[in-house]
């Protein structure tokens, strides 16, 4: 068994093995982040930032250190670069309303196939509240963006918002590639970290973007928190999107003024357990030897997409490589719908996945198809998850083929 599933409570005293491989959907909390919240609700739940009794204190105190956790995480500059959000989709909103003023009529947006809704949906409006419009970088047959494009669409591009990792391929973007673009076209870079955050710690300053999202429960920590990190100055230029309590610097009836970032973005009582729990998962995650994870994330990609391949009547969609990508396979077996294929490998066989368009109908046309099965790895799994899964697809395929 996989040593590191001792971190997991939800691998303890099971009835029977949890083949759990929709991962991309959302993780499975850590022990770390788990006893965080339970210490939060248990001896410390109060409201923070104002509260001078001890007990408000101790609460305050442990989401400034979960905001520095979230700092180094992603490599930011100052802890006021760090917004906590409910997840990555309102942090991409919240994104969509910061830049959206920079925006004229006519102006462009660059996104593409990849994207998951929520990098999709906020800045059409966006778009339409702008008067701008959204342009999309190709797809190829292998389910990575087609970069040898970009040239074609650069013309008057002001906003560029891609995934850094494709929720139904794995494809990891070359955010390298993009970066130069936006250096030559002067546009801004928003990335959707939703997937890649998963997968060890992140450095924005290396990657040269501008904001950058991601949520928490795909990382090992609770559900209804992320993260949206933005350079200061580009923060503290903004309006808020949210108005409410603790997010201003002084109110009276005709007018507000805001306070500065992070707080202009964090109206009302923030998730304060969902916080200090998600900065304890940041520090499990960082203390985790990631080159070791991410050759075992490798090796039991290989075995799945060789089995995949070997597997009469699959289709694998995106590139069967391992190189560029995280542990994220989407499949489907010929006449036989997704939902059906995950309903049974869940009864029958203890195998968990996600079957769907997977928020992304844009992919799923240019792929021609309604809906893939999706398996995703953490690290947690090993080489038995993927032996049931490819087992209980070749049940799957004699019954319902």
């Amino acid at each position: 068994m996989n040593p590191i599933r001792q971190d997991f409570p939800a691998f303890d005293q099971l009835d029977r093995p949890l083949h759990f491989l929709d991962n991309a959907a959302t993780s499975q909390i850590c022990r770390p982040a788990l006893d965080a919240l339970i210490r939060f609700e248990t001896a410390d739940r109060s409201n923070v930032k104002r509260g001078v009794y001890a007990r408000a204190e101790r609460a305050s105190m442990a989401f400034d250190d979960a905001r520095k956790a979230a700092m180094e995480f992603l490599n930011a500059s100052l802890p006021e670069e760090v917004v906590f959000t409910s997840g990555a989709t309102l942090g991409l909103n919240t994104a969509a309303h910061i830049l959206q003023d920079r925006l004229q009529p006519g102006d462009v947006i660059l996104v593409s196939l990849l994207e998951h809704h929520s990098n999709l949906v906020p800045w059409q409006l966006a778009a339409e509240r702008r008067g701008a419009s959204l342009r999309a970088i190709p797809v190829t047959d292998g389910g990575r963006l087609d970069l040898e494009r970009l040239d074609e669409l650069a013309d008057r591009v002001k906003i560029v918002a891609v995934t850094h990792a494709s929720n139904v391929t794995g494809a990891i973007t070359d955010v390298a590639r993009l970066r130069s673009f936006c250096d030559a076209t002067g546009a801004l870079l928003v990335l959707d970290g939703a997937q890649r955050a998963a997968h060890g710690p992140i450095d924005v300053q290396a990657l040269g973007c501008d904001l950058y999202a991601f949520s928490g429960h795909k990382c090992f920590g609770p559900t209804g928190i992320g993260v949206l990190w933005g350079r200061y100055d580009l923060l503290d230029a903004a309006p808020p999107f949210l108005g409410g309590g603790e997010m201003i610097r002084r109110v009276n009836l005709e007018r507000s003024t805001f306070a500065p970032p992070p707080h202009r973005y964090e109206a009302g009582t923030p998730p304060i357990g969902g916080a200090i729990a998600l900065g304890a998962a940041l520090d499990w995650s960082m203390a985790q030897d990631w080159d070791r994870l991410g050759t075992q994330e490798r090796e039991l990609a290989v075995r799945m997409l060789d089995g995949l391949a070997a597997l009469p009547g699959c289709r694998i969609y995106g590139d069967t490589g391992t190189q560029q990508r995280i542990g994220v396979v989407s499949f489907e077996l010929e006449d036989v719908h997704a939902h059906d294929v995950c309903q049974l490998l869940d009864s029958d066989h203890g195998v968990m996945l996600r079957g769907g368009h997977h928020c992304a109908q844009p992919l799923m046309e240019r792929f021609d198809t309604v809906a893939t099965v999706r398996a995703s790895l953490a690290p947690y799994n090993d080489s038995a998850d993927v032996d049931a899964l490819l087992n209980g697809l070749e049940a799957v395929r004699r019954k319902l083929a």
